[in-house]
């Protein structure tokens, strides 16, 4: 029996063990019932523990050997014997965290179901952050729209029931989607506002399931993935990006909503910078340019060392080196694989076609500037 089913918010149970078995994917256990939910729907599996004679085993995931009417089977830490009255008790934060994604997704799927005629079509609840898959393409207004209406239906507190039909009365119920398993049918209503066929762990009423908050939505398979956060999930959430954004407020000396202006300013300063640090860079090549072309050898500040290279390709057929101060060096020309095993006899490390780069230890820099080392 799926205990989980007649009482969402229950974490303890007593049940004989039925099966037991291990093999390489792990220890495995069935049980007379439970309370742990088999990963399904895209809702993970519970975890917690088995108590018994045989002391306390983990149990680590839970799935179905059948879906919805099949054994569920426990994957434990250590096998324990066939036969023994066990104690199990669930992971209550983990479960109430599933229960609320849960939820809000059946309540986000139902706004947008009336806020743009957007179908669900596949979920995930894996981690804090939910999506539903929805077969059109969305427009943001109706998002917005969909967002907001979930909320509301998250105010309005609506009475969470889990019933169970048969396949013959279906037809009588308004569902949002028709269900994939045939039979008797669980049900789960939130109030007036959405009807769905789900097996899964929901909440006691709508109120538990908020805040609903949709991060960001994209394009997939020709529809639309939309990711959303729920419950304390979304506060948790929130509380981390109002203190980084407090913080950065700081540091601006202004406020978290005015961080936007001081941001952008920053911006334009640096992409202003870049221009005239490019500009610079160019400058100092130019006039660097032709004592290296006269000296081979030369000793250049690091941040021109690649361009300088460069332009000495298109100068020159002649051997070149060109050292940094850090140790970092660039050598080209018909006799840098020449002068690369030099430099590797003061420890340096590099490799490349028309450009040879690399670096080397700093305190053999000097060493390296000998004119020797290009013929």
């Amino acid at each position: 029996m799926r205990l989980y089913q007649l009482d969402s918010y229950a974490t303890r149970f007593r049940a004989q063990v039925v099966r037991v078995w291990s093999d390489e994917k792990g220890h495995h256990a069935v049980l007379s019932e439970t309370l742990f939910y088999p990963e399904s729907g895209g809702q993970p599996a519970d975890t917690g523990v088995l108590r018994g004679p045989f002391g306390e085993v983990r149990v680590l995931h839970a799935y179905e050997e059948a879906k919805a009417f099949g054994d569920v089977v426990h994957v434990l830490s250590a096998p324990i014997p066939e036969g023994v009255e066990v104690e199990g008790e669930i992971d209550w934060n983990r479960r109430f965290r599933h229960m609320q994604r849960h939820t809000a997704q059946h309540i986000l799927s139902q706004a947008l179901l009336r806020a743009g005629g957007y179908h669900t079509v596949a979920v995930s609840l894996d981690g804090p952050i939910c999506t539903v898959d929805l077969k059109e393409e969305v427009a943001e207004a109706k998002l917005q729209e969909a967002e907001a209406l979930a909320n509301f239906a998250v105010y309005a507190d609506y009475p969470i029931e889990a019933f169970w039909v048969s396949e013959e009365e279906l037809a009588r119920y308004p569902l949002r989607r028709p269900p994939k398993v045939q039979g008797q049918v669980r049900l789960v209503r939130i109030g007036d506002f959405d009807l769905a066929a789900c097996g899964g762990t929901h909440l006691k009423t709508s109120a538990q399931a908020g805040p609903i908050k949709v991060l960001k939505w994209e394009r997939y398979k020709g529809g639309t993935r939309v990711h959303f956060l729920a419950g304390w999930e979304a506060l948790e959430d929130y509380h981390a990006k109002h203190a980084l954004l407090s913080r950065l407020a700081l540091s601006f000396s202004t406020s978290p909503l005015e961080l936007e202006r001081p941001v952008r300013r920053l911006q334009e300063e640096v992409y202003a910078l870049k221009g005239e640090n490019l500009e610079l860079k160019e400058a100092l090549v130019e006039a660097l340019l032709p004592r290296a072309l006269e000296e081979r050898v030369l000793l250049v500040p690091a941040p021109v060392l690649g361009d300088l290279a460069k332009r000495l390709l298109s100068w020159s057929e002649k051997t070149f080196l060109l050292l940094s101060l850090e140790g970092r060096f660039a050598t080209l020309g018909p006799g840098r694989q020449e002068v690369l095993e030099r430099l590797k006899a003061l420890g340096a490390k590099g490799g490349g076609k028309e450009v040879v780069q690399g670096s080397l230890p700093k305190e053999k820099v000097a060493a390296a500037l000998d004119p020797g080392l290009v013929s």
